[in-house]
């Protein structure tokens, strides 16, 4: 009986306020960078240590959902966003800062970890995979403004307003859930009690589901190519290739805006191609736009200069239209053969897609240190190049194996 709009606006709120999290200040990152007087190592490990926690802390908000429902968590989980946010906003060094983006990440886990779970608790897979690609379209224009709004934030309030909006937006989500969003967990799918050392063991038996190890590394795979664009991304295009914060804020929304037509499309080529077989249509998406990326930095390596930073932009455009359709599949994949372990399903997979981006986060800030490879686009191309492959393969071979799953577990 909720109203389609309800879920709609809920899911494009709860799971858009990820996108918002990081892309809103990578428009002020080199800007904080010199602020607070960090090298570039330390200013990505602002966005690393946000991503571990927040795949950290689904693993916490899971379990709990699963036995006390979502609104608790959702409530909770929000106001530890909001403070985090204003904390963010106060810091005048860096571990002052990121202990503030580790709270801020486990808040915004409840949001997303939250979003997933509840699609499960309301629809059937193919159904949940519908409404979360109308949900990720919401998302999509959400990731559209963000930018947008941190680039012209950051040149004319400065890197501190940023965190300021983020503490507005979540304090909107929050005030949204509180009124209108009712529990979509009912009594009798509740786990019976919260045990840890038996949710060890029930992680584990859910890893063991083919059609969750197929959907898992989609997702992971496919944000760990976007990681790379989104931690490196403000450095190339704004230190290195010399584009204004806010034409950067432009650029970064037209890529959002290619994710929203990946969200739309999405929902046409389900009911014609199916899941499996809309995953496969965006999996040649993802290893062309990978390819035209790593053809613009051999390219860049032969001519020895720089080539104008519009240049690079259809690779993304592509990577980012397939990443919405990966993302609307794979986030209903890894929760559709468990519908009584929802919260633990998507606590678990989101938990292995943060831990991926961190292991990448990690050996970017090494990589990104060597010698002839500062201060160059081909840490970013390179490694968008390979998540675009990585990501194919599996959406070509695993998925359509694995990908659909009628057990009821």
């Amino acid at each position: 009986g909720l109203p389609d709009w309800v879920i709609v606006v809920a899911l494009g709120m709860l799971t858009g306020l990820q996108p918002v999290t990081t892309d809103l200040y990578l428009p002020a990152l080199p800007q904080m960078q010199q602020a607070l007087g960090l090298t570039t190592a330390a200013a990505q490990w602002t966005l690393s240590v946000l991503i571990l926690s927040f795949g950290i802390g689904q693993l916490v908000w899971g379990p709990i959902s699963d036995r006390f429902g979502r609104r608790p968590v959702l409530r909770w989980g929000l106001g530890l966003y909001v403070v985090s946010s204003l904390a963010a906003t106060l810091a005048n060094d860096l571990p002052v800062m990121l202990l503030a983006r580790v709270v801020q990440g486990v808040g915004l886990s409840a949001s997303v970890m939250c979003g997933r779970a509840m699609i499960r608790d309301l629809y059937a897979p193919e159904q949940g995979a519908r409404m979360m690609a109308r949900g990720m379209s919401g998302l999509g224009v959400i990731a559209l403004l963000g930018p947008i709004l941190g680039g012209l934030t950051a040149t004319y309030l400065g890197w501190r307003a940023t965190m300021s909006v983020l503490a507005i937006f979540g304090s909107v989500i929050l005030v949204f859930v509180w009124a209108k969003l009712p529990e979509t967990l009912p009594p009798a799918r509740r786990q019976a009690h919260l045990h840890w050392g038996a949710m060890v063991r029930n992680w584990w038996s859910i890893a063991q589901h083919p059609t969750f190890r197929a959907h898992t590394l989609l997702t992971s795979s496919t944000y760990g190519g976007l990681y790379a664009y989104l931690a490196l991304s403000s450095f190339v295009f704004i230190n290195v290739l010399g584009t204004s914060r806010a034409l950067f804020g432009v650029s970064m929304a037209s890529i959002s805006l290619a994710y929203l037509g990946g969200t739309i499309l999405c929902r046409h080529w389900l009911p014609t191609h199916g899941l499996t077989g809309t995953v496969r249509l965006a999996g040649w998406c993802s290893l062309t736009g990978g390819l035209l990326l790593v053809a613009i930095s051999g390219w860049q390596w032969l001519m020895g200069h720089n080539l104008p930073a519009w240049t690079l932009l259809p690779g993304m455009w592509i990577y980012a239209f397939a990443h919405a359709t990966h993302q609307s599949c794979g986030q209903t994949g890894v929760v559709s053969a468990f519908p009584t372990r929802a919260g633990a399903a998507s606590a678990l997979s989101g938990f292995l897609l943060s831990a991926t981006a961190f292991v990448i986060g990690t050996l970017l800030s090494l990589w990104t240190a060597l010698p002839g490879w500062a201060d160059t686009i081909h840490p970013m191309t390179l490694s968008m190049g390979l998540g675009g492959a990585v990501t194919a393969w599996i959406a070509l071979g695993r998925v359509q194996r694995d990908g659909i799953s009628t057990e009821d577990a």
